[in-house]
């Protein structure tokens, strides 16, 4: 089963939670991978529509899956939620202020999430990557992508395979004891 969502619609997920779990009995894991990074540019010329575009896309997207799933992972008595940051985060990327404050409120988001289901048997933790060759970078330009690309000791982009496999164990029965956490993939960039 496939289910294709504006993760900025509410009732979109709403829709989508209810025929997955129709179909599957409920949901044990969340891992989504929504993402826009607008326009690499500076503050100053950056549009008001395009910051609130990638906040609500990066941000209050997550906040909306979570708001429909937890529900249903509290009736199970189980789940992991595992919410995609980015480095960018963590560290502020230059020009990309949209998307560095959306997903550092990801990171934040994630702990106190994580601090409210603790006493339950729901993990939620986030993955910071680096660039990861993913179609989000078509939204940037080439030379941004290479920057990135530069910062990074290992001199390469991540790979959707990597990611799934942390993606994979943090989803699992085996990860009990983290959650809170944000667990970086950036090739040895990530400096705390």
């Amino acid at each position: 089963m496939y289910c294709k969502v504006d993760i900025s619609d509410p009732a979109q997920i709403t829709a989508a939670v209810a025929k997955t779990c129709a179909a599957y009995g409920g949901i044990d894991f969340l891992s989504h991978n929504a993402g826009f990074s607008g326009p690499t540019l500076p503050v100053v010329d950056n549009d008001p529509a395009t910051w609130a575009k990638v906040v609500e896309v990066n941000l209050t997207g997550t906040f909306y899956l979570a708001h429909a799933i937890v529900p249903v992972m509290q009736k199970k008595g189980f789940g992991r939620i595992i919410n995609m940051a980015s480095l960018a985060g963590k560290e502020g990327t230059p020009n990309a202020s949209a998307y560095s404050a959306a997903k550092a409120g990801v990171i934040g988001f994630t702990k106190s999430l994580s601090k409210e289901l603790a006493l339950t048997d729901i993990r939620v933790n986030c993955i910071a990557p680096a660039a990861v060759k993913t179609a989000i970078l078509d939204q940037m330009t080439p030379e941004f992508v290479q920057v990135m690309i530069d910062k990074s000791p290992m001199k390469r982009l991540g790979t959707i395979e990597e990611t799934a496999r942390l993606v994979m164990w943090l989803s699992s029965e085996d990860c009990t004891f983290n959650t809170g956490a944000v667990f970086d993939l950036s090739g040895g960039r990530a400096t705390y």
